[in-house]
């Protein structure tokens, strides 16, 4: 597609999908919230691991939204929610170059203190520091429940991203000081187990998903944050020494497995963007460039094995179905963090335009997965609209940025 006519398209996807969010309030329904119900919880099945599992999968797998029917209300997730600020961060950047399609600077700066102060709100308490988990209960298999608000190391690390970057630009130290003391969280609250020259994180403060290398990353990276604005030389090696582990679990092509367990052996698309996105993130943090390796070998085989010719993306590296929404909206923003968006632009130009024709409702929001049956296409607020905006506010910064 010419180039003008591609933007044009883009602008009015974007200005669709802010449109959706805002009126909404930034709320909505997740794949995983079944068990908010109220029909549910006042039944006696709520005790029994197995009927919650059941519940949790029907919904999440049903092409039918029932959440209106059984109550399950739209709610904050500070996932979202910071998805959203980063978003809104990236679109502050950009106004300051004179695009002002999203907004003025001064509105835009609005949102974000709004955000910023609904994310500090949405913490966590009673942990050693600052850490954010989900806004429903969740059954893992029948290894344990999550309840809600239960910290994860993958909600914490997206929050402490976006309050920095909040930071940056308001220059709140209360903001800065808030988000470094999920380096307690990491250090004193989650597990490690001991992998080749390093160890992994857990994925919660809760046993059972101990060795998932995305999850490991994300604690190196808010560990690298911590070590850059305080200095915390403790906080850098143990940083080092989780990176160090899951790059000697990268395997001869660059490739990642989602996590150590038999069950967690399959190589999927977004969660290699994660991966690429802690590593730099961790290095650019600390100025140790001694994984740029890792990063150039496992951008190449993300982009190499995760896409069709025309823009498709699929969700395994050698299975497209389902077509996930995170799919698309990772490898803008895996792109841009990693400053690959020029040499990538063919690919994410037909990414985005692909995605805009197949997943984009009318109403501007974006939907959850097509499949080869019946799709998904229930409007999501964290898992899908979250994540493309975030990553429409990056392709929107860096094709203005390259003017």
């Amino acid at each position: 597609m010419e180039a003008n006519k591609l933007k044009s398209k883009f602008q009015t996807s974007f200005l669709k999908l802010k449109t959706y969010c805002e009126t909404e309030n930034f709320k909505g329904w997740d794949p995983y919230d079944g068990l908010n119900s109220r029909i549910f919880q006042s039944l006696p099945l709520k005790h029994w691991d197995l009927a919650r599992l059941a519940w949790i999968q029907g919904f999440k797998r049903s092409p039918i939204n029932f959440r209106k029917l059984l109550l399950v209300p739209k709610e904050h997730n500070a996932k979202g929610v910071a998805l959203f600020l980063l978003g809104y961060c990236k679109l502050y950047q950009a106004s300051l170059n004179e695009d002002s399609s999203c907004g003025s600077s001064n509105d835009l700066l609005n949102k974000i203190n709004e955000l910023t102060s609904l994310l500090l709100d949405m913490s966590s308490k009673g942990y050693s520091g600052s850490c954010w988990g989900y806004n429903f209960d969740w059954q893992a298999r029948r290894l344990f429940l999550f309840k809600k608000h239960t910290p994860t190391v993958v909600a914490t690390a997206f929050c402490v991203e976006a309050l920095i970057e909040s930071y940056k630009i308001t220059k709140n130290e209360t903001v800065l000081r808030q988000a470094l003391t999920a380096a307690d969280f990491v250090t004193n609250d989650l597990s490690r187990t001991q992998c080749g020259g390093g160890f992994l994180f857990s994925y919660s403060v809760k046993d059972g998903n101990n060795t998932v290398i995305n999850a490991s990353l994300l604690g190196a990276k808010i560990l690298s944050y911590s070590y850059k604005y305080s200095q915390n030389n403790e906080h850098l090696k143990l940083a080092k020494q989780a990176v160090l582990a899951a790059c000697e679990l990268q395997e001869e092509d660059g490739s990642w497995i989602y996590g150590l367990l038999p069950i967690q052996s399959w190589k999927d698309s977004f969660h290699t963007g994660f991966n690429l996105d802690a590593i730099k993130t961790y290095q650019q943090n600390t100025e140790d460039k001694s994984f740029q390796d890792y990063i150039s070998k496992g951008m190449d085989y993300y982009v190499n094995n995760f896409f069709e010719e025309n823009g498709m993306p699929k969700y395994y590296h050698n299975k497209t179905y389902p077509i996930d929404i995170h799919c698309p909206a990772q490898i803008i923003v895996t792109a841009s963090k990693l400053q690959v968006f020029q040499k990538h632009q063919n690919l994410l130009e037909k990414v985005l335009d692909w995605t805009v024709d197949n997943m984009q409702h009318r109403k501007g929001y974006f939907y959850y997965q097509l499949k080869q049956g019946i799709s998904s296409k229930i409007p999501y607020m964290r898992w899908s609209n979250a994540f493309m905006f975030n990553a429409m506010a990056h392709y929107n910064f860096e094709i203005n940025s390259s003017k």
